[in-house]
């Protein structure tokens, strides 16, 4: 009966998510439909689908599992991303929105790189692109996982079949409804996450006696998780740890899925209120979230070990809720789960219809072709996703990590360089492409110094660009009054 309440809630959050995907289906006709909206977008729904997009399953999973070890020394990560969403809405958003536009209408991250450039030679498509697709397949991956692990614990599922069950869901109405279902989705799903994730750790430390006793029990049982600096081992934190958690927040400059919310807004006027609205969400919600980890180390009796702690919001939720309320507020891990799986889907397949189809195979293709070729694409590298998360005991937090280091390190810089240095040259930004994201590909795999691969992948990057720019002849008279003209613009 239990599991025909929660399936029921479920049910009921899928049709309507799904509904959305066919309405929209009927409303798109072209690629600027199909990947940004038609730039249509209001502050709300701009605000909530950016950071839908962003948190993922990760904020209800990932990040509470790691407080669950570490208390509030996982702050540091949440800390982190805060002030990098800050910087991306106050400094990234506006000029990227009014750029975009002025830079024959860029619909991607690739497609704006060329076209600020003015390069004819697609290599500014064709490298990001490149990278797109390899990080995306492994972030995404971390969202099927996050499937699996929510269907498994609370169905009792083998994992395979959970993980296929999510992706089929976030793959139906990516195919169907295109930018403008993704971002309504996400916006719906925004507003459920920020309540349960809230809801959680409130109504446990109701459950424990208040604040004050849920203090006493965590100091009692957990002597250190109050301490930030100290490790979940009881060991100060070195200064390489601090930078690597901190280094999180570098990330935002350089991920396509949030970025393109910024270039699909109404209007620039439009970004003050959406960045407020956004700083609320983020803030409160990654505080609760790291709230989950602790207030769950003393609410739970049993322990929770390896991959499983990760679950530690879900095994809450199933004690302190009914089960149809439970039902409810568990489709929030859906909804973070499918909200940032569908715009990373839905870019890296744009990236390759964009970047790679129309550049490359067929200049001649109409907007229902692309269209057709973005789903298909969207078919495959699910495909390649969902193959990659077959993997029960993967860390979601590490997975994405890894795709976060990816991206920030790969397009962070050279788009810091593209909307702020008038000097930045084709070839540079291109330099600062290619070493961002093999440092990252590279580090990764030898774990220097036990340092966040996104810190010298960023570094590095930047390094590339302005010495390769530097070196390079000037940007032509096209290129730099471009770049003038956005400093007058009013988009």
């Amino acid at each position: 009966m239990d599991n025909i309440l929660i399936v029921t809630a479920f049910i009921l959050y899928l049709g309507l998510m799904m509904l959305i995907g066919i309405y929209y289906y009927r409303k798109t006709d072209n690629m600027d439909d199909y990947i940004i909206g038609n730039r249509k977008l209001g502050a709300w729904v701009t605000s909530l689908s950016a950071e839908a997009s962003d948190m993922s399953g990760w904020m209800l999973m990932g990040l509470p599992g790691a407080a669950y070890l570490a208390g509030l020394n996982a702050g540091w990560i949440a800390l982190g991303l805060a002030l990098g969403t800050y910087a991306n809405w106050k400094f990234i958003a506006a000029r990227l929105r009014k750029f975009t536009e002025i830079a024959n209408n860029s619909l991607t991250l690739p497609d704006f790189f060329q076209n600020r450039y003015n390069d004819n030679s697609n290599v500014l498509r064709i490298a990001p692109a490149i990278f797109i697709i390899i990080f995306f397949i492994i972030y995404t991956a971390s969202g099927f996982v996050s499937g699996g692990k929510l269907f498994s614990t609370l169905f009792d599922m083998d994992y395979a079949p959970a993980v296929l069950l999510g992706a089929f869901v976030v793959v139906f109405y990516t195919l169907t409804g295109g930018f403008l279902a993704v971002c309504l989705t996400d916006f719906i799903q925004g507003v459920m996450m920020f309540f349960a994730i809230t809801m959680v750790p409130s109504v446990a430390v109701y459950a424990l006696g208040g604040v004050s006793n849920t203090v006493t029990a965590v100091d009692i049982i957990n002597p250190t998780f109050f301490n930030p600096f100290l490790g979940p081992d009881g060991s100060t934190i070195s200064m390489i740890e601090f930078i690597s958690l901190m280094g999180w927040g570098l990330g935002y400059f350089g991920q396509p899925h949030i970025l393109v919310r910024f270039m699909a807004i109404k209007s620039s006027s439009e970004l003050s209120r959406a960045m407020h609205i956004a700083m609320i969400w983020v803030a409160i919600s990654l505080a609760a979230a790291v709230a989950v980890g602790i207030v769950g180390s003393v609410f739970l009796t049993e322990q929770l070990t390896g991959p499983k702690v990760e679950t530690v919001f879900l095994v809450m939720t199933e004690r302190l809720f009914s089960p149809f309320i439970g039902g409810l507020v568990l489709s929030a891990v859906l909804a973070a789960i499918m909200s940032t799986a569908s715009a990373q889907l839905l870019v890296a397949a744009s990236a390759f219809s964009q970047d790679f189809y129309r550049a490359v195979i067929r200049q001649s293709a109409s907007q229902k072709e692309l269209i057709w070729v973005s789903r298909a694409a969207v078919l495959i590298i699910s495909a390649m996703a969902i193959t990659i998360a077959m993997n029960p005991n993967s860390f979601i937090l590490e997975m994405v990590a890894y795709a976060w280091a990816g991206f920030g390190a790969a397009f962070g810089p050279a788009l810091i360089m593209s909307l702020f240095w008038r000097r930045a040259t084709r070839n540079g930004i291109l330099a600062g492409i290619i070493t961002g994201g093999l440092t990252v590909l590279i580090w990764k795999q030898f774990a220097l110094w036990g340092l966040y691969e996104i810190i010298p992948g960023f570094i590095f990057s930047l390094l590339a660009i302005y010495i390769v720019s530097k070196l390079d002849k000037e940007p032509d008279q096209k290129i730099t009054e471009m770049f003038d003209s956005v400093q007058h613009s009013k988009i």
